[in-house]
């Protein structure tokens, strides 16, 4: 990691290189490329510390939770500390009108009222082996991407197959550097996780939409369950017979703060960055994908809200999905911004320009790679208008309308009755049964759901050309009179797809006729066909751009030499190190590091859902006795500011301090520097993170549930 542009050859080269604070690195190469770095930066411990496969290191204390985020164990018997939103749709699954856990938090007072999480795993990292040697040993460049991915395909199956032999274990393949490089990871799976504390979303999510992806912040974004295991300490299905599992490393938990300029790292599974992002990439997915997103997005967002508003009832079903929908719907908009603002599109066309001169050197190079770039740039181009289908489509049909996305399940059911398999069909009755009465129609609201339909289908309708309509409007032109509402009324009230009774009435002898009688469904299939018709082509274009940009990094990682570089994120634990440091949004303004209680109590407005201050809080701010978790001058820290790089699956993160002490729990990033999954932003990009101290505060001062507290290792240093 340097702390300059790297020279080869006279070439400057940008974006390859991490400045200091920038990279989500490898935790095997750490020793090799980074441990010198952060012993100047103030770490004090050794990089087996980080990682090993032989004594217990912070790779078995931080795991993945769940699908998409990160935890940490802070205790000897499975306490898992996350983040409020990843814990999130776990607290609304275990809510109701009656028990308002996401209204008014959840803590258990005994092991007895955890309460088992069904769906829910812990991902253990068990080791990474780089395995890049066998997987590419029958590769040739004169191969394509659908040869080079048959090529590896057996090797991919043996290794597999091999790392989990007579083990529970579960293992991958993964990719990076856009096919370059691979790691076999193996994993450990927990699938008993049980919901342990939560507060108030009063607290976990204080500041709502207008806060997210803002600073100063002012959420006690955190959430804590426990990890249960058989009685050898094995990962295991839930039984009532199962016992805290007692995991190889714990965190300890300090409780002595930090000053501005303080070594900090950060250890967890983010999810996906695009840093070797092309100029024409960066083009596509300011005026394509984000544009759709944040259009349509908006769009249904404004209905839900409307319902949710209007219901309790609605409000549970739907929090869950609408704050997973509106993160992304704002992160889009914030990211075109960012990318604009700071002219990221030229600073690609540099890179672009630099690998161009640089193969122009040699004779060999150029012959290798001067068609890397233009293919490249060919096959983006002749995507993208694919893409606005495909992005416009998704989003409008298929995650706007829940009947769709529900219809789309059915694919397997409808081939199944076309071969008039009993036994798979017998299957897929059971299945759905099981999975469905518990989840779908309980999360649902029809009346919620149809007038999403009816303004999608009119945005869509009035904002893209004729020659890009699905057949839906069609259907509508000709059955309908072109009455959009009439349409949608009639698919609602008749589809078996939006009726809990109608559905199961339907799945006691489903039948291609069926089927083929429900607007709903076939409104659905005729989409999804639709949506479908360039795929062939969509096929192709992806492989050679897939070809030229496996091309195109294997380039870029020569002309570095053997110097430090880390892969775009891929949900594979990664190490982030820099320091706690304020920032300067723009001029005559000037962030702290730090925020406290008294913010939180100066942003109190009752008459707002996103800021209002439970009263409890408000009687504690006042009593003002903050010991043991106050700072040197008695404030009591709340959230604060580093500038590690992370990106989503990072949420739930822990920050450690140069002892790997717990001192924090990332949760997001700041508006300013959101084009940082594409473009790293050194002067202003910042990972926001809920102090542990605040942590600690709601759960003994505001929860009493002191219990807790009694299995960590809590230390001042």
């Amino acid at each position: 990691m340097l702390k300059r542009l790297f020279a080869l050859s006279g070439i400057m080269l940008i974006g390859l290189l991490a400045a200091a604070d920038e990279g989500m690195w490898l935790l095997p190469l750490l020793k090799k490329y980074n441990l010198q770095e952060m012993k100047q930066m103030g770490y004090t411990l050794d990089a087996n510390y980080i990682y090993s496969e032989t004594e217990a290191s912070l790779k078995d204390a931080v795991v993945r939770f769940g699908r998409g985020c990160t935890a940490e164990f802070i205790s000897y018997q499975g306490l898992l500390l996350t983040n409020h939103h990843c814990g999130y749709s776990s607290i609304q699954q275990h809510s109701s009108v009656e028990h308002d856990y996401l209204k008014n938090g959840f803590w258990a007072q005994t092991m007895a009222d955890e309460i088992p999480t069904p769906g829910l795993t812990v991902t253990v990292l068990v080791r990474m082996e780089d395995v890049t040697p066998l997987m590419l040993r029958n590769v040739r460049d004169t191969m394509d991407m659908f040869q080079r991915d048959r090529s590896m395909a057996s090797t991919r199956d043996s290794l597999v197959k091999a790392a989990t032999a007579d083990t529970k274990y579960v293992a991958e393949v993964k990719s990076f550097y856009d096919d370059n490089v691979y790691y076999l990871m193996v994993y450990d799976v927990f699938r008993d996780v049980r919901m342990v504390g939560a507060p108030p979303s009063a607290i976990g999510k204080f500041g709502g939409e207008t806060d997210n992806w803002m600073y100063p912040r002012h959420t006690g974004d955190f959430s804590l369950f426990r990890v249960y295991a058989n009685k050898n300490n094995e990962s295991a299905e839930y039984s009532p017979d199962n016992v805290p599992y007692k995991p190889k490393k714990a965190l300890t938990v300090s409780i002595g703060g930090y000053d501005e300029g303080d070594f900090a790292m950060i250890m967890g599974n983010p999810g996906s960055t695009n840093r070797y992002m092309t100029s024409w990439e960066v083009k596509q997915t300011i005026d394509v994908r984000n544009k759709a997103l944040a259009e349509v997005r908006g769009v249904k967002l404004a209905v839900w809200k409307k319902h949710m508003n209007a219901s309790p009832a609605v409000r549970i079903k739907y929090a869950a999905k609408y704050a997973q929908s509106s993160n992304y719907w704002k992160n889009s908009i914030g990211q075109s911004l960012a990318l604009q603002k700071l002219g990221v599109v030229k600073t690609k066309q540099k890179e672009e320009q630099a690998f161009t001169d640089w193969i122009s050197e040699k004779k060999e190079r150029y012959l290798k790679y001067k068609d890397v770039l233009p293919t490249i740039e060919r096959s983006n181009n002749a995507l993208t208008p694919i893409q606005v289908v495909q992005y416009y489509g998704t989003e409008t049909f298929f995650r706007g309308m829940e009947i769709m996305s529900f219809g789309n399940r059915y694919a397997r059911l409808r081939h199944a009755l076309e071969r008039k398999d009993t036994a798979a069909l017998n299957l897929y009755k059971k299945q759905a049964e099981q999975k469905l009465e518990d989840s779908w129609f309980k999360d649902y609201d029809m009346p919620t759901d149809r007038e999403t339909a009816k303004a999608l289908i009119k945005f869509f309708k009035e904002n893209l050309p004729d020659s890009v309509h699905p057949p839906l409007y069609q259907t509508i032109a000709k059955d309908f009179k072109g009455d959009i509402d009439a349409f949608v009324d009639k698919m609602y009230a008749t589809s078996f797809l939006t009726d809990y009774n109608r559905w199961k009435e339907f799945l006691k002898n489903p039948s291609l006729k069926k089927l083929d009688a429900d607007l709903g469904y076939t409104t659905t299939e005729s989409t999804q066909s639709w949506i479908h018709r360039d795929m062939l082509h969509a096929i192709r274009f992806n492989a050679e751009f897939g070809k030229g940009m496996q091309e195109y990094t294997e380039g870029r990682l020569e002309m570095l030499n053997g110097a430090p570089s880390y892969p775009d994120a891929n949900m594979t634990m990664r190490l982030t190190y820099g320091s706690v440091k304020g920032y300067s949004p723009r001029d005559g303004v000037a962030y702290n590091y730090y925020t406290t209680l008294k913010g939180v109590i100066e942003k109190d407005n009752q008459a707002s859902d996103e800021f209002a201050v439970p009263e409890r809080l408000r009687r504690l701010y006042e009593m003002g006795a903050y010991a043991p978790y106050a700072n040197k001058k008695g404030e009591l820290p709340v959230a604060f500011i580093t500038n590690n790089d992370i990106t989503g699956g990072n949420s739930g993160s822990p920050v450690m301090n140069k002892k790997g002490h717990l001192i924090g729990c990332a949760f997001d990033g700041n508006w300013e520097a959101l084009s940082g999954d594409i473009a790293f932003e050194k002067e202003k990009q910042r990972s926001i993170n809920v102090d542990i101290r605040y942590i600690l505060y709601i759960i003994d001062k505001y929860a009493g549930c002191t219990r807790l507290l009694d299995e960590m290792q809590i230390v001042r240093d």
